[in-house]
């Protein structure tokens, strides 16, 4: 397991009550290194949280692992079936995980 792959699990382990529900798979191509990660659905609001910014945080400070290692980080938080939609305060209820991640992206 890489540093990368090890630091996101470890730091996401501390927030969830489901640390066993945390999964993490890695990938590389010619745009870099992809982490994905998944969790109970019950602990999406912790990992995203308000507004994004504990998803934000986390992105920023894998870039700075990343870069530490000439690599390229970007995750990709996976939206467990059954999940409670729009889990941020500023979100509507139909918002998605994917829309939480695309303004991320464009901030």
């Amino acid at each position: 397991m890489e540093h990368d792959q090890q630091f996101l699990e470890y730091v996401v382990k501390a927030l969830v009550d489901n640390p066993n529900d945390v999964k993490v798979s890695r990938t590389v191509d010619e745009m870099g290194v992809l982490l994905t990660l998944s969790v109970n659905k019950d602990d999406m609001g912790k990992v995203i949280g308000r507004s994004g910014a504990t998803a934000k945080a986390i992105r920023t400070v894998l870039r700075v692992v990343g870069m530490k290692n000439d690599a390229r980080v970007n995750l990709k938080i996976e939206e467990p079936e059954g999940s409670e939609r729009g889990m941020g305060a500023s979100y509507e209820r139909d918002t998605t995980v994917d829309d939480v991640i695309n303004d991320l992206k464009s901030s």
